[in-house]
């Protein structure tokens, strides 16, 4: 069987890195894979250090769609992904998480009868205000075979309709990633420079446009994160963009460390090590609870309930006032201290590959 592998952002890599090594590791060898990169994330700090660090072979395609609009960006990738497939056709296309690249690839692929694989299918915010849920919702609608991280996913699409024997609970990808990946976190330069101890700092990350774009709202919840570290200082890998916010409009505290996007090793040398993280990500409460660090997660919904449930993650809402109080509690140690979610062993991807072989 011939897969494309569909890689476009960040997020993607790490998920996709196991696949491609179950893949080579197979003795049978009855899968051979393309690998696509969309494009989507172009800047070398948020895509091209991964393919380094990751093992990730270098892409047999780059369909190099640059920055724009989630339409422009859409569009692109639609036009480039189709021109690919009708020149070179695959078996399956098989995408991976909830970015513009997973819909628009499974889109272009489904309209030309090419059978779309989900990695990471299933899972539901419940807010259709978020873009990375949309892309969810019409990737899942197209997808012939659904491989999920949980229960709770494969509850989703069950409700929604589609048969059991299209659904594979195999477990979390980006968790095969971080096992295998955690001898190698390496230290910052900026670790001693900044004079940071283990154990001793919170690390934040925000990118959701509600709550990096507007001024006055970044420096609110700037204030109430340094209200509930206290003494503690906080690191933030910071987005080119958000960092044009800050410094634009004057946007300072003491004991605020901005840096720059950090490599894959870097920044999970800086989560485990880290007091608690507070973030408004989905992906990074997966790797918090796996390595058993506190986290707080800004927003009033989560696609990855069981961060909540077994995890170590809470959800803490948009309000930036709600912000102190918990992060009070993981500087007295008060913290839950959480469980892995089941299937979690960083086995995930063999077990995607021997149900490829069976298809």
């Amino acid at each position: 069987m011939k897969i494309d592998l569909i890689a476009g952002a960040r997020p993607n890599f790490m998920k996709i890195a196991p696949i491609i090594d179950a893949i080579r590791n197979d003795k049978e060898q009855k899968v051979s894979f393309r690998l696509v990169h969309t494009g989507q994330h172009y800047d070398y700090k948020m895509s091209g250090s991964f393919f380094e660090e990751l093992g990730i072979p270098h892409p047999n395609v780059n369909l190099e769609v640059g920055s724009g609009t989630q339409a422009e960006q859409t569009a692109r990738i639609m036009q480039g992904y189709e021109a690919l497939l009708l020149k070179e056709p695959t078996d399956l296309c098989l995408v991976v998480g909830d970015v513009t690249s997973t819909m628009a690839c499974a889109i272009a692929a489904k309209k030309l009868n090419i059978k779309v694989a989900h990695v990471e299918g299933g899972i539901r915010s419940r807010d259709i205000t978020m873009p990375e849920e949309i892309n969810r919702l019409v990737t899942d609608a197209i997808t012939d075979y659904f491989f999920t991280t949980s229960s709770v996913a494969n509850k989703n699409l069950q409700n929604e309709g589609h048969p059991a024997e299209k659904i594979h609970f195999v477990g979390n990808t980006m968790i095969d990633t971080l096992l295998k990946q955690m001898p190698r976190f390496t230290e910052p330069t900026f670790f001693k420079e900044l004079g940071l101890e283990k154990g001793k700092y919170f690390v934040m990350t925000m990118h959701r446009p509600a709550n990096v774009d507007q001024p006055e709202m970044l420096r609110h919840f700037f204030e109430k994160i340094m209200e509930g570290a206290g003494e503690i200082p906080v690191l933030f890998p910071i987005h080119p963009r958000t960092r044009k916010t800050v410094e634009n409009n004057g946007i300072s505290f003491s004991g605020l460390h901005l840096v720059d996007p950090l490599p894959y090793l870097q920044f999970n040398y800086m989560v485990q090590n880290a007091m608690g993280v507070v973030t408004d990500s989905g992906g990074i409460t997966e790797e918090t609870t796996v390595m058993g660090v506190p986290c707080l997660t800004l927003r009033d919904n989560t696609e990855r309930p069981e961060t909540c449930t077994m995890g170590t993650n809470e959800l803490i809402g948009t309000n930036p006032n709600d912000i102190p109080a918990p992060m009070q509690k993981i500087r007295r140690g008060e913290w839950k201290k959480g469980a892995i979610p089941e299937m979690w062993d960083g086995k995930t991807a063999p077990r995607i590959v021997e149900i490829l072989k069976s298809l």
